[in-house]
């Protein structure tokens, strides 16, 4: 007999049908296939699958089974199609009618007694559910049903047991569909335990921080250590907007794709901060594996990318940054398949200004020679500098700062400020017609640049003076606009005046003096 199930797969962060065929047969000995270009955990499904049967009171059918995952030519990994392969043996025995499997998407893993574990990109499935016809919902595990529901409700099936499924679809017992307040999740999220305030002095970093968030723009801190670098990175999220529900569903399902979102979370509502060990691989950092899964560039998507000890890392791992931070986006290749990955992430850098870190320092003596301060700075190539919009020197703090009383300015304080330069470019780019739409000022191409950017007759005689003295490039000289355009709109200014100008130019001449 002949039972079909639908089912999803994942390519990338979207979801794909996949149709799980089974076939019993009573001819021939006893034997459990699975075709359809199985890997590993799908090849072991059959052991799973048949003890949970068992455990769960359905006798095991003695038969030759064959199990084929359509279509046939794309290759299957996870364990997601064992509770799809388990209703469809039941099917075949009649204990579930032919036709009401065919009224769900039915995703979920089994455990030996039964139980239904959780699976990756519950969110992607949800999404393939709405656009298929022909479905009342979806059937998956419980620990997903947050996160799939948020895509709407009413058609999550959340289920705890492969018992439980059956008489579901014999009409013996209801699951109600799972709902989600999308408004509340946000509110619960929204909760820091770190705050801008906590750093002493360093008001030029904490004022460059504010200009990067609010326009989206990489920033490279340079001093010497325990001036408060990364605790400066740390608080950056503290102030950023919060994320837009179509920023908040892209993150969960690259997050939850990855297999990183926690069991019963349903959406990753602040935006992610992500800071790998300098001793990470090109592959982890960009993504990787025999079916790529996504790097910390894609799990940074719409947050953060914290690298410190910038110059530590290798140097081909940081040269495979320069495409996602151009384009916002990884394609990893292999020999059968190419699979895109969204990596629109704002950089946040730090290093010392020399191997020692005393280079700066007012007191401590730097014994470094200018051959290896050379060498230690040239691990960052000329191009990748060109690409971080913001370099900002952050001094040695005095005995007097580190003891002052008063706190600085709240992030509460500032992120308002952030909050409303980011709703003038909102408002700026709304109109815009673009495959990929653009949030905020550093996101700009070149023709939004020129269109957005334009500069009077004094702005640029100053820009054409810094141009001059620092040897700037094309590419840095769009990064001075983007970033002046971003000051402002913080100062709520319609045109980019020469202050605005100046200040950018501040930003960028320290990449002539960490390039030497």
């Amino acid at each position: 007999m002949l039972s079909k199930v639908t089912s999803a797969g994942l390519l990338g962060i979207d979801a794909y049908k996949v149709e799980v065929e089974v076939d019993t047969a009573r001819s021939g000995l006893p034997a459990f296939t699975t075709v359809g270009l199985p890997e590993g955990a799908v090849k072991e499904s059959k052991d799973r699958v048949l003890a949970a049967v068992k455990n769960s009171g359905f006798p095991l059918p003695s038969a030759r089974i064959t199990v084929n995952l359509a279509p046939a030519d794309i290759r299957k990994e996870g364990a997601a199609y064992d509770l799809p392969i388990a209703l469809g043996i039941l099917a075949c025995r009649g204990v579930i009618p032919v036709e009401a499997l065919a009224k769900y998407l039915i995703v979920g893993e089994l455990s030996l007694d039964g139980a239904i574990r959780p699976v990756r990109g519950a969110l992607s499935i949800a999404a393939l559910v709405q656009e298929l016809e022909g479905f009342e919902g979806l059937i998956l595990p419980k620990a997903n049903a947050s996160e799939a529901a948020i895509r709407g409700e009413g058609f999550c099936y959340p289920a705890n047991s492969l018992l439980e499924v059956v008489r579901f679809l014999n009409g013996e017992e209801r699951i109600e569909p799972t709902k989600v307040d999308v408004a509340e999740l946000f509110r619960e999220e929204m909760v820091w335990s770190v705050d801008l305030a906590e750093v002493k002095g360093q008001e030029h970093a904490k004022r460059a921080l504010e200009v990067a968030a609010a326009g989206g723009h990489n920033i490279l801190l340079v001093g010497p250590p325990g001036t408060g670098k990364t605790m400066l990175a740390k608080r950056l999220p503290t102030i950023l907007p919060p994320l837009s529900l179509e920023e908040a569903l892209e993150t969960t399902r690259i997050h939850s794709v990855a297999g990183l979102l926690d069991a019963g979370k349903a959406l990753v509502a602040t935006r992610p901060y992500r800071s790998p060990h300098h001793t990470i691989s090109d592959a982890g950092l960009i993504g990787g594996g025999q079916i790529p899964r996504p790097g910390e560039v894609s799990l940074a998507h719409n947050g953060i990318l914290f690298l410190d000890e910038f110059p530590e890392f290798r140097r081909n791992v940081l040269e495979v940054l320069r495409q996602p931070l151009e384009d916002g986006r990884v394609v990893i290749s292999r020999a059968k398949i190419s699979i895109p990955y969204p990596a629109r992430f704002t950089l946040v850098a730090a290093m010392n200004p020399c191997p020692c870190g005393n280079l700066t320092d007012p007191v401590n003596i730097c014994r470094c020679t200018p051959q290896q301060i050379q060498r230690y700075r040239s691990r960052i190539s000329g191009p990748l500098l060109d690409r971080i919009d913001i370099h900002i020197e952050v001094p040695k703090l005095r005995f007097e700062e580190i003891r002052r009383r008063e706190s600085g300015e709240r992030s509460e304080d500032v992120r308002k400020r952030v909050v409303a330069g980011r709703e003038i470019q909102l408002e700026r780019f709304k109109g815009l017609k673009r495959k990929h739409p653009i949030y905020c000022n550093g996101q700009m191409g070149a023709k939004e640049a020129r269109q957005f950017c334009e500069i009077g007759p004094d702005s640029e005689h100053l820009l054409k003076t810094a141009m001059e003295r620092f040897g700037l490039s094309a590419r840095a000289h769009d990064k001075i606009l983007k970033v002046a355009r971003t000051i402002a709109d913080l100062d709520g200014a319609d045109a980019i005046k020469p202050q605005h100008i100046s200040e950018a130019i501040q930003y960028r001449s320290l990449d002539r003096k960490v390039e030497m």
